[in-house]
């Protein structure tokens, strides 16, 4: 019976020691994985031609699949003339969440000929899908209101270096 007892002692503490040593080499997010993303900002501004004249904008540049899903991840702050152009190969249906998004945001998609096919809000935090109703070929991400500030909405046409590539307009 005392044998029996110190055998189960013994497993139960082999076990715990077990429990422990899994929980200490379990994988931690990485700093990287929870720490704004740092994209540098492309010296060409981005345009907006509205109806009130051109508004200009600041803008890093997202154009790889891991800039992409990670965007404005963690950011605390952006300045109001800032944004960040999501970049896509090709023109096709896109969703996007605010996971891990601090900021309130206007998303801006735009269709492969640079015209403004919807201005939708993303709510920090929410796993709520935000997607056009027709597929886009950009996405331009600002603090929330700056859009309808800036008279940005569908129709707008909106000019870019590497927007303009791909429409044709020199």
């Amino acid at each position: 019976m005392l044998l029996r007892r110190i055998w189960l002692g013994a497993g139960f503490i082999a076990a715990a020691i077990a429990v422990a040593l899994v929980y200490v080499n379990l994988p931690k997010p990485s700093v990287a994985e929870t720490s704004a993303m740092v994209v540098p900002v492309d010296p060409a501004p981005l345009i907006a031609d509205t109806k009130a004249g051109e508004r200009s904008f600041t803008v890093e540049i997202a154009d790889d699949s891991g800039e992409r899903a990670r965007g404005l991840m963690f950011r605390e702050k952006m300045d109001e003339g800032r944004g960040m152009l999501f970049v896509f190969e090709a023109t096709q249906p896109v969703g996007f969440w605010m996971k891990n998004t601090v900021l309130p945001l206007d998303l801006v998609f735009i269709g492969q000929d640079g015209i403004v096919r919807a201005v939708r809000r993303g709510e920090p935090m929410s796993e709520a899908i935000i997607a056009s109703p027709e597929p886009v070929r950009f996405v331009l991400e600002l603090n929330a209101g700056v859009a309808q500030k800036s008279g940005i909405e569908t129709g707008v046409r909106i000019h870019h270096p590497v927007i303009d590539k791909v429409t044709g307009t020199p």
